[in-house]
């Protein structure tokens, strides 16, 4: 099921529940995407939005209120807060899951055992497979590339002063600065 699909259909199910809140926001989520669609209509695409640019629309969304509640808080505005913190969720709900730093650090051993990696050169071949294989989860926003680049130089390191494997370098990852 596509993004716009889910959308349409959380929308409908507002409707029935007469979820006021949630009827706005996924009104005006639409509104966006048809806006992005008639945009495209007009350039050289001819073609519907499809789910990456929908997201892109829902990030750009949900700056919008978090810049909002920033200005609410400094505004003493407590109702338009909650507002904006309850489009904030909804929006959120449509987004992909975004990992925190220890998934992250799992994922990047895992794929950097999986496929071998021995040193830093390799490091354009396991960012395209954490890509492709985590598209629809937002690592990178947590330093899934330093993770990788550093967990590399050290595997690097070790290799040059033994023949020591990948497991020798999760040791140190603990302590390793979050960069």
């Amino acid at each position: 099921m596509s993004l716009r699909e889910k959308i349409n259909e959380q929308f409908n199910v507002a409707l029935k529940n007469k979820n006021k809140t949630l009827i706005s926001t996924l009104r005006l989520t639409m509104a966006a995407v048809k806006e992005r669609d008639i945009a495209n209509r007009t350039a050289e695409k001819k073609e519907a939005v499809k789910d990456p640019e929908i997201i892109k629309v829902l990030r750009k969304m949900k700056k919008q209120r978090q810049d909002s509640v920033v200005l609410y808080k400094k505004g003493e505005r407590q109702e338009l807060l909650e507002v904006e913190e309850a489009e904030i969720k909804i929006i959120d709900s449509f987004l992909p899951k975004q990992l925190n730093e220890e998934e992250t650090k799992k994922i990047c051993k895992e794929t950097i055992e999986s496929l071998g990696a021995s040193s830093i050169k390799d490091m354009g071949k396991i960012m395209g497979a954490l890509k492709k294989k985590y598209s629809d989860c937002k690592f990178i926003g947590h330093g899934g590339n330093k993770m990788v680049e550093q967990g590399l130089k050290i595997l690097e390191h070790i290799n040059n002063l033994s023949m020591v494997g990948f497991s020798e370098v999760i040791k140190h990852l603990p302590y390793m600065k979050r960069v």
